[in-house]
């Protein structure tokens, strides 16, 4: 009994190149589509993203550990993700044409307050998402916005027209302490003096 429990745990049906090879094949066919798809799918998960990932973590498991079930093997493909990973990030990161042929270049989406709907067809995104997304960062309109990108790594990057209300209030702020610290030199100045 016991030598049976050790052989359904841990006995690795499969040569453990293959299991190596099989997380690594499975992976760099899913960097590719997800560049090829685009990056909203990395901006932000709406239900049906988040439907799609789910179900394509689901689809491809089998084709990474094939048809094992033992520890061994579970241990062995993340082995094998994990360095596909490392290697990838360090080699990208070494070559900026290779970081730009894999990530892909940012997509200006708004520039002087006036949306670039090619650029929204391109990824995919509605005007509403759009709006969401400025709404977040604390703009009202798209008019108050310089200029918003939709970076590769799927972050949103906006600037705005004018200092936007909170660095308007900061800088009165500011303004209103070096008044203060003025008055309070003036005041220590006519102390030490008096």
């Amino acid at each position: 009994m016991p030598h049976e429990f050790y052989e359904h745990m841990f006995r690795v049906p499969l040569p453990i190149l293959e299991k190596l090879l099989r997380p690594a094949i499975v992976y760099l066919c899913l960097v590719i589509l997800l560049r090829v798809f685009g990056k909203r799918e990395l901006a932000q998960l709406n239900p049906f993203d988040l439907v799609v990932l789910l179900c394509l973590s689901n689809t491809v498991q089998n084709a990474m550990i094939g048809d094992d079930n033992s520890i061994s093997g579970g241990l062995l493909g993340a082995f094998g993700l994990l360095a596909i990973n490392w290697v990838v990030v360090h080699t990208i990161h070494r070559s900026a044409r290779l970081t730009r042929l894999v990530e892909g270049r940012s997509t200006i989406l708004i520039r002087d307050g006036k949306i670039d709907p090619k650029a929204l067809e391109h990824e995919s995104l509605s005007h509403e998402e759009l709006t969401e997304v400025i709404h977040r960062n604390g703009f009202e309109t798209f008019h108050q916005i310089r200029r918003c990108e939709l970076e590769p790594n799927g972050t949103f990057y906006i600037e705005a027209m004018d200092p936007s209300p909170v660095e308007h209030h900061l800088s009165e702020i500011m303004a209103k302490l070096e008044l203060v610290n003025r008055e309070v030199v003036a005041l220590r100045a006519r102390g030490d003096a008096g």
